[in-house]
């Protein structure tokens, strides 16, 4: 029997299901895979908080719904940190993550395409969620990586102490469940 988490998000319910992590943790699962009413929203929400910017960076793969939404109201650009290289990535630069919801460590890359539209540039870095921040400084290390600079860092959700950070900008807390 699953267990539920329920959260206003962007001035919408959710019910979020829960998972273990581990024998001591559980988190409650946010994915935004098909919400577009969440997508739309939420994306409102943290333009009006987020700082002047050029371009969206976001991490592969549950934000790229998110990195369009705010590309598409912002009229601003949007970038993709891949997991893997592909065939027409020429020059790929690359950093490693390991984070609360990936099993073994990941490598996410930019192309030299993508690296120019970013070198010089304010980066808005998005996410849905910022946890333990362990992906949240791969992706800080790409932005500098491509020559560009860090305008903000916004996520729909902030994970336990991630809270606490001054650091970015998010809509809601979630909390993590201790057992």
């Amino acid at each position: 029997m699953s267990e539920y988490y329920t959260m206003k998000i962007a001035g919408l319910e959710r019910n979020l299901e829960k998972f273990p992590v581990n024998e001591h943790l559980d988190i409650a699962a946010f994915i935004i895979f098909g919400d577009v009413e969440l997508t739309v929203a939420g994306c409102a929400e943290l333009l009006k908080k987020a700082p002047e910017f050029d371009i969206i960076l976001t991490p592969e793969a549950k934000s790229i719904p998110m990195a369009y939404e705010m590309s598409r109201q912002s009229g601003k650009p949007y970038v993709v940190a891949r997991k893997g290289v592909k065939v027409y990535m020429r020059n790929p630069i690359e950093v490693t993550v390991t984070s609360i919801t990936t099993k073994k460590e990941q490598h996410l890359y930019l192309g030299e395409t993508e690296v120019k539209l970013m070198k010089g540039k304010r980066v808005l870095i998005l996410d849905d969620v910022v946890s333990t921040g362990e992906s949240l400084a791969a992706v800080r290390e790409l932005v500098k990586k491509a020559g560009a600079v860090e305008a903000a860092s916004c996520f729909f959700l902030a994970e336990g102490e991630a809270a606490e950070r001054q650091d970015v900008i998010f809509l809601e807390k979630l909390p993590l469940f201790f057992k």
